[in-house]
């Protein structure tokens, strides 16, 4: 089977993850992915503002925890250690879809460098608010940013999970 379409079908959410930090390459390896996804245009409108900084990644979770109302103490990042955060300029009209693919080029390149990740919501409530319009100020980033995803990444602390049976009726054919 071609490697792409194995990895597709095999790369799964992980909501466990290990505290080891992944080598600098990696990350930059699944970044650099992430930067071909296909975008409207070519107009390459999404950015990744790669958090390896322990005490903003906690902030981020911890922000991130409240707007999904959870308890104290819940990390909706499931520990792990690198948060890959996907912003899409608000002024492109294709902004959600090419950081929709962002998002999922990031995913696969961890998968296929034997690392796991997940999808975390909420990047658009974060970036809404006056801290973190702050923060991306203090990043050196201007513009008219919306948040896509967080793309958690790290090494999963146990097996992936199986996959789930296909529903039907998902494909039609018109020939």
């Amino acid at each position: 089977m071609n490697e792409i379409i194995k990895a597709m079908k095999e790369r799964r959410s992980v909501r466990s993850f290990k505290p080891d930090m992944p080598a600098k390459t990696e990350i930059e390896q699944i970044a650099e992915a992430g930067l071909y996804a296909a975008n409207g245009r070519g107009k390459q409108a999404a950015m990744i503002i790669a958090v390896t900084n322990k005490e903003l990644r906690d902030r981020i979770s911890d922000m991130n925890r409240r707007i999904g109302g959870w308890d104290e103490g819940f990390d909706p990042f499931y520990g792990a250690p690198v948060i890959l955060i996907v912003l899409a300029d608000k002024n492109c009209g294709t902004y959600m879809y090419d950081g929709s693919l962002v998002m999922g080029n990031l995913m696969l390149a961890a998968h296929s460098l034997g690392l796991g990740s997940i999808w975390i919501h909420r990047a658009k409530e974060e970036f809404d608010t006056d801290e973190y319009k702050a923060l991306l100020r203090e990043l050196g980033v201007e513009g008219e940013w919306e948040g896509i995803g967080h793309c958690a990444v790290g090494y999963a602390a146990g097996e992936l999970p199986a996959a789930a049976p296909r529903r039907d009726g998902r494909l039609v054919w018109a020939e």
